[in-house]
């Protein structure tokens, strides 16, 4: 298998540690990078990684750095044709995401200019919470082109919301499409019009009042899990989400994924990350996808956009 370019996960808690092994695991890149500000955690988990190579049969070399609030380490990403930024504080039950924003805004920024400066080329994936807000600030401390700062959520609000639909309906999750747009939080847009089971819509298949429910019971999907774990926030399926974007910018897939996109023009929404279908590809968002929807869809979608545009004007000072 042809392997190429580097890939470098900035924090190694559950998420980028899950994530790392992700793509490690895809045997497509040369490199993953594995960094933590935490002394030795790094380096301790790629090495473990780096041991399970004989065992799942993949070539890819894991190396890990600690790195330094004052920038040092950061010298490992350079190169990297792809950063993955999971670094911030989880949530802890009872926290919205909104509840991290200045905590993780001088994380997330700090962390951006050392990306800046040391992988310049690379396309930046950002899964740090509160999203929107994070990946715009992460566009405005890089100050890279915004089709090369990209968020994760869509894909994972997708496969919640798929999730659920497949298990409500006790069918292969495989014969399962739905799709969600919008923001990572209380404006988040489930798109039932686009819902269906092998080619049938959702809408014959589960009464309204049904769909509405999974539809609520997806908008609180994190926060279900952080209630469960008590300490600490998913990383599964997120690793998941953030790995298959990594893939598809890698492998110049072309693929169209529900992302944190920079949106100006499309849907009638100006000058605003936000969750939209996109494609990607080598340079991150090749286009952004317009989906149909239906008229109230499209409202509440515009109406996602008027409060994640608020935030992100507030992280510019953060």
């Amino acid at each position: 298998m042809a392997r190429s370019g580097k890939v470098a996960v900035i924090g190694a808690g559950f998420y980028g540690s899950t994530t790392a092994q992700r793509l490690a695991e895809y045997d497509i890149f040369d490199t993953v990078v594995l960094t933590d500000i935490i002394d030795g955690k790094a380096e301790g988990l790629a090495l473990d990684l780096n041991q399970s190579r004989p065992v799942e049969g993949f070539e890819t070399k894991v190396v890990g750095q600690t790195t330094g609030r004052d920038g040092s380490g950061y010298e490992a990403i350079a190169g990297s044709d792809i950063v993955v930024i999971t670094a911030g504080l989880p949530r802890k039950p009872g926290m919205s995401r909104m509840d991290l924003i200045e905590t993780n805004a001088k994380i997330v920024r700090q962390v951006a200019e050392n990306v800046a400066k040391h992988a310049p080329e690379a396309v930046v994936i950002v899964v740090s919470n509160p999203l929107d807000e994070m990946t715009a600030l992460a566009q405005l401390a890089t100050q890279f082109p915004k089709n090369r700062v990209i968020g994760q959520a869509g894909m994972l609000d997708t496969a919640r919301f798929t999730n659920f639909v497949a298990e409500t309906l006790a069918v292969p999750v495989g014969s399962v499409k739905t799709l969600t747009l919008g923001s990572h939080g209380d404006t988040m847009v489930p798109v039932p019009s686009a819902c269906s089971v092998n080619g049938k819509p959702l809408a014959e298949l589960l009464p309204a009042d049904k769909i509405e429910e999974l539809v609520t019971r997806t908008r609180n999907g994190g926060a279900e899990v952080v209630a469960l774990l008590k300490t600490g926030s998913a990383y599964y399926a997120p690793s998941a989400a953030a790995a298959r974007m990594a893939k598809a910018v890698q492998e110049d897939s072309g693929a169209v994924m529900p992302v944190c996109a920079w949106v100006d023009g499309e849907f009638g929404i100006e000058g605003v990350y936000l969750g939209v279908t996109a494609e990607l590809g080598k340079g991150g968002i090749k286009k952004v996808v317009e989906t149909e929807l239906t008229d109230t869809e499209l409202a509440a979608l515009k109406e996602a956009a008027e409060a994640v545009r608020a935030k992100q004007a507030d992280v510019q000072s953060l």
